[in-house]
């Protein structure tokens, strides 16, 4: 057996040997929801059941319940590491309300719930559906549907692009991620502003966030973006640790992957895609683009300083993966404009034309 299976093994081990224990010292299932999607005919719902100490009262990401008070005070005193302490229950049998009707799903080893629901009978909009573990309270999830009607979207990545966290570098990536508090990430300058423009220019258009971080962030990204004035939207992040096939998941293939789903799941929705050059957002969009040029209206992506490539990768340039992508067009069947800009209101200005 591969080394990589062997560690997927032994987590699940510890895992299976760790829920006893913690359930004899009163730890219970609990629902963290993530907001899902989907369109007229089929709805994607997104959650995890973990285990949750008795007194552990942080309200979750989407608990449309929780005031803001409750929030800052759930992220006072906790730092990134803390999101990470989970103890996962796998496949619990969950159950998934949705307009009076309820269907049954199961949570998969990581203790995920992923589940596409057809003929869920929802309209175009945002609404609040039930989802249940056996054995924990019933939460609210928010879930977006996207109409018929809904011609333009916008994905955007996250580190760096809307978040200050400099991915690229491990060891500051790392302590940005697990040691300092929550409540110190610092917006990029001007995106919030950005994003507020852009719904304007574009009313009605959904938000995705698309990133190669961790699910088990969700829920401290949601309060920073309340806290920052960024608009919500579905998040689709990756669970980080072994498989079968390797010792972490691919973050490229991830999001090429989801781009290309999105592609699917809304063949009438045209993409605005926004992301940064510490990363590999240029080449993957630029790629999507040469694919499929009539579904991607235009690019953006947002240069580091030179500061902040040296925190990157230590150097006070772009990568080779973010160079070549400072303006332009992609070619492919249709020239795909392709913008750059060192914040949100340099970005602004070099989009407005395309929109």
């Amino acid at each position: 057996m591969a080394r990589t299976g062997i560690a997927a093994n032994l987590e699940d081990s510890v895992n299976r040997r760790l829920i006893p224990y913690l359930k004899e010292h009163g730890w219970r299932p609990a629902t963290i929801p993530y907001t899902g999607y989907g369109n007229a005919d089929t709805l994607r719902v997104l959650a995890r059941v973990l285990l949750r100490a008795p007194d552990d009262t942080a309200p979750a990401a989407a608990d449309v319940g929780a005031t803001s008070r409750e929030l800052a005070e759930a992220e006072k005193a906790e730092r990134g590491w803390q999101s990470f302490l989970t103890a996962p229950v796998a496949y619990l049998p969950v159950a998934v309300e949705i307009g009076g009707r309820t269907h049954q799903a199961r949570a998969d080893r990581g203790g995920y719930l992923d589940v596409l629901v057809p003929d869920h009978g929802l309209p175009a909009g945002r609404h609040e559906i039930s989802v249940h573990a056996r054995g924990a309270k019933p939460v609210t999830a928010q879930v977006l549907v996207i109409g018929p009607e809904t011609r333009v979207g916008i994905v955007s990545d996250i580190d760096d692009t809307v978040m200050v966290t400099r991915v690229p570098r491990p060891l500051v990536a790392a302590w940005n991620t697990f040691a300092r508090h929550t409540t110190a990430r610092q917006p990029v300058p001007g995106m919030a502003e950005l994003f507020r423009r852009l719904g304007s220019a574009l009313p009605g258009a959904p938000v995705f966030y698309l990133s190669t971080g961790a699910w088990n962030v969700v829920p401290a990204l949601e309060r920073f973006f309340r806290r920052s004035g960024l608009p919500t939207g579905p998040m689709l992040m990756t669970d980080w640790g072994p498989t079968n096939t390797g010792w972490f998941r691919s973050g490229q293939e991830h999001k090429r992957t989801t781009l290309r789903r999105l592609l699917i799941d809304f063949p009438h929705v045209r993409w605005l895609l926004i992301g940064d050059d510490g990363q590999h957002d240029p080449e993957i969009y630029a790629e999507l683009a040469r694919e499929h040029p009539d579904r991607v209206v235009a690019i953006g992506i947002r240069r580091l300083t030179a500061g902040e490539h040296v925190l990157a990768h230590g150097t006070p340039q772009a990568s080779d993966m973010g160079k070549g992508h400072d303006g332009g067009r992609v070619s492919g069947r249709r020239q795909v404009p392709a913008v750059a800009g060192p914040d949100g209101e340099s970005l602004w200005r070099e989009l407005r034309p395309y929109l």
